[in-house]
């Protein structure tokens, strides 16, 4: 690991080019409690980002929805917060995962990107988000 912060907390993509990503890029300058992020979206047909503040409680809700994600249930991870929320639907609208993007509050826009991550993907989100909770939680201000 060494001095490089860890940048992706999400990282699901599939062999047909779909992938939906959340990268932490530094700590918020406006707020002492919150990190800079984007959601990035990237398909063959429709591509874009988003910024978002990520708090430590943010950080330990997307822990809570691994958890669930692994009982196999659907999640929606930020539903209540101001920005754009992200929902995973194990069996989506293709009878695959999908992953939703939304953002209601700004753009009015939803995004819905079907696609099949590998079978271990819930353990490497959950080392993705101790990676950066230990990096990055330990900067933040309560």
């Amino acid at each position: 690991m060494g001095d490089i912060a860890p940048r992706e907390l999400i990282s699901l993509a599939d062999e047909e080019g779909n992938s939906v990503t959340v990268n932490v890029l530094g700590r918020n300058p406006g707020w002492s409690a919150g990190l800079d992020a984007e959601i990035v979206v990237w398909t063959p047909f429709v591509s874009g980002r988003i910024d978002l503040v990520l708090s430590t409680s943010k950080l330990e809700s997307w822990a809570t929805a691994l958890n669930r994600l692994d009982a196999g249930e659907d999640v929606v991870w930020m539903e209540w917060d101001r920005g754009p929320s992200i929902s995973i639907q194990l069996t989506g609208e293709r009878d695959c995962p999908e992953v939703v993007v939304e953002d209601e509050s700004v753009s009015m826009v939803t995004v819905r990107v079907p696609l099949v991550p590998p079978d271990d993907w819930i353990a490497d989100h959950r080392q993705r988000l101790h990676r950066v909770m230990n990096h990055w939680v330990p900067t933040l201000s309560a």
